[in-house]
């Protein structure tokens, strides 16, 4: 005898979107840890390959995001706030003498 398959509600997809953000989450700080880890530490050049994954991420999920129009405003502010903080912090590390 084989148990009925459990439907898919909003409370499964909700914790299947929490658990997605989780991974996201995991995986993309974890790479930037490890970039930051080499360069600091270890001195190797900058593994820009894994920091282009972590953004390549970011932008098919904002590109999915807006293509199928769920983007909220206050994503759209947290976008806009956050590339201008990485420009920022990129102009001062070249100021400083520090090349990305």
């Amino acid at each position: 005898m084989s148990r009925p398959e459990t439907e898919r509600d909003e409370r499964t997809l909700a914790v299947e979107n929490a658990s997605y953000r989780l991974g996201y989450n995991v995986v993309g700080w974890g790479l930037l840890a490890d970039v930051a880890y080499r360069q600091i530490f270890l001195g190797e050049q900058p593994a820009w390959d894994l920091v282009t994954l972590v953004i390549a991420g970011g932008i098919i999920t904002f590109g999915y995001q807006a293509l199928h129009r769920v983007l909220s405003r206050r994503v759209l502010i947290s976008v806009a706030v956050a590339a201008v903080a990485a420009a920022a912090g990129a102009l001062l590390l070249v100021l400083m003498g520090l090349r990305p």
